[in-house]
């Protein structure tokens, strides 16, 4: 591995929220063990599908606030996670369940729920945000433009990361993920997972998500463990802030 052009492992657990607090409380254990360390993402909705709001619920600000300060970047995650829109495309239909919130969006009320998010976990974790990543990765060109409005300094997609502010790419890759939903999912995550275990040197920026929903299949739970493990052989923990140095 080159100092200068390090291979690094980026690892996020998504939809962090009162709504799923013993879920995610596994997670973060499971990852700082495979990780050797915090050295890892969140994602933190505001008020998950509209019952779970951060705002005023200090014990888990606190919570927050404790991770953020060993070390955890904490990005904005959506407002509330759910996709409100009438008309859905392909993804949102098929792919999501509901989750692309930010996929059909006009730039008024991106920029309203952006603004108010933020407010919401800064507020939490007494510190600025690392960036915004998207429900479901899905963004709609008006909810683009309200990002680098907003000054944010990190977005991610499922294929790269990128300055809103700029437009500037900073990470290449297919995020690795898994998908608990329905069994025919659990089995193709698996397959994705396994093949991407076959060939870990062929992402420069290896970055690996986890969900609430993992917590519940163990064949899932195996499967992370065993792609963070094969990952720490070839990749160094990083965090998202250092793709831009």
């Amino acid at each position: 591995m080159s100092a200068r052009h390090p291979k690094r492992l980026l690892a996020s657990i998504h939809d962090v929220s009162p709504a799923f607090e013993t879920e995610v409380d596994a997670l973060y254990d499971r990852l700082c063990g495979l990780l050797e360390g915090p050295r890892l993402a969140m994602l933190v909705v505001p008020d998950f599908e509209d019952r779970a709001p951060l705002a005023g619920n200090s014990a888990y600000a606190a919570k927050l606030r404790s991770w953020a300060k060993d070390g955890v970047e904490m990005f904005l995650h959506g407002w509330c996670h759910r996709d409100d829109a009438r008309k859905r495309g392909f993804m949102q239909k098929h792919m999501t369940a509901g989750a692309g919130e930010f996929a059909q969006l006009g730039k008024a009320e991106a920029l309203r729920r952006l603004s108010d998010g933020r407010k919401v976990v800064e507020d939490a974790i007494g510190a600025p945000v690392a960036g915004f990543i998207a429900p479901a990765w899905l963004y709609s060109p008006d909810a683009i433009d309200a990002l680098r409005e907003g000054g944010f300094a990190l977005a991610e997609n499922h294929l790269k990361v990128w300055q809103p502010t700029t437009g500037r790419v900073v990470a290449k890759s297919p995020v690795i993920t898994w998908a608990s939903r329905t069994p025919g999912r659990v089995r193709s995550s698996l397959m994705v997972a396994a093949a991407a275990r076959a060939a870990p040197w062929a992402l420069r920026n290896a970055r690996i998500a986890v969900h609430p929903g993992d917590t519940t299949v163990p064949a899932l739970l195996d499967s992370i463990d065993a792609t963070y493990g094969m990952f720490m052989r070839t990749h160094k923990p990083a965090r998202y802030a250092d793709l831009l140095a």
